[in-house]
C-alpha cells in the first residue's frame, strides 16, 4: 500500500513539471527605472538590486528552483505580487504622490525588517541587510521622499 502512494506522489509530481511557469522578464525602458531616474549613488544601487530587485522589478534572476513545480508557482506568485505592489522598473510611471507613498512603504518595510522577506534569504545571503544597511536604505529612500516633494509641489 505505501509503495502505491508512493509511485501515485511520483507520477504526479512528474506530471505537474510538465506545467512550468513562464520566467520572461517584462521588457525594460530604461528611463523608467527607479535607480536610474534618481540618480542613486552606486553602493544604494547594488543594496537596492540585491536586496528588492528579483521580485520588485522586471529584472527577476530565477532561481534553478525556479524549474520545479510547485515550487516555481509559489516562486511565480510571489513575484507577480511584487511587481504589482512595486514595480521599480516602472517607477517612473508612477504619480508623484504614489512615488512618495512607495518610498515611504520602503523605508518602513525596511526599518521594520519585513523586507526583504526572511524566506528570500535562503537562496541569496547577499540579500541579507545588515543594520548599517538598513539605515542607510531607509535615510535614502526618506531622502527621496523630501526630493519629491520638492520638485512636485
Amino acid at each position: 500500500m505505501f509503495k502505491k502512494i508512493l509511485i501515485v506522489i511520483l507520477v504526479g509530481f512528474i506530471m505537474i513539471q510538465f506545467f512550468p511557469i513562464d520566467k520572461t522578464n517584462p521588457p525594460l525602458e530604461p528611463g523608467m527605472d527607479f535607480i536610474r531616474i534618481k540618480n542613486t549613488p552606486p553602493d544604494i544601487a547594488k543594496l537596492i538590486r540585491n536586496s528588492c530587485y528579483d521580485c520588485h522589478s522586471n529584472e527577476t534572476k530565477y532561481p534553478w528552483y525556479a524549474s520545479i513545480a510547485p515550487s516555481s508557482w509559489f516562486l511565480k506568485n510571489h513575484i507577480n505580487e511584487g511587481r504589482k505592489e512595486l514595480n521599480f522598473s516602472t517607477f517612473a510611471t508612477y504619480e508623484s504622490s504614489r512615488q512618495i507613498h512607495k518610498l515611504e512603504e520602503c523605508a518602513e518595510m525596511i526599518e521594520k525588517k519585513k523586507m526583504p522577506l526572511e524566506s528570500y534569504y535562503l537562496g541569496h545571503q547577499d540579500a541579507k541587510l545588515s543594520d548599517e544597511e538598513r539605515k542607510k536604505l531607509t535615510d535614502y529612500f526618506k531622502f527621496q521622499i523630501k526630493e519629491t516633494k520638492i520638485k512636485n509641489y
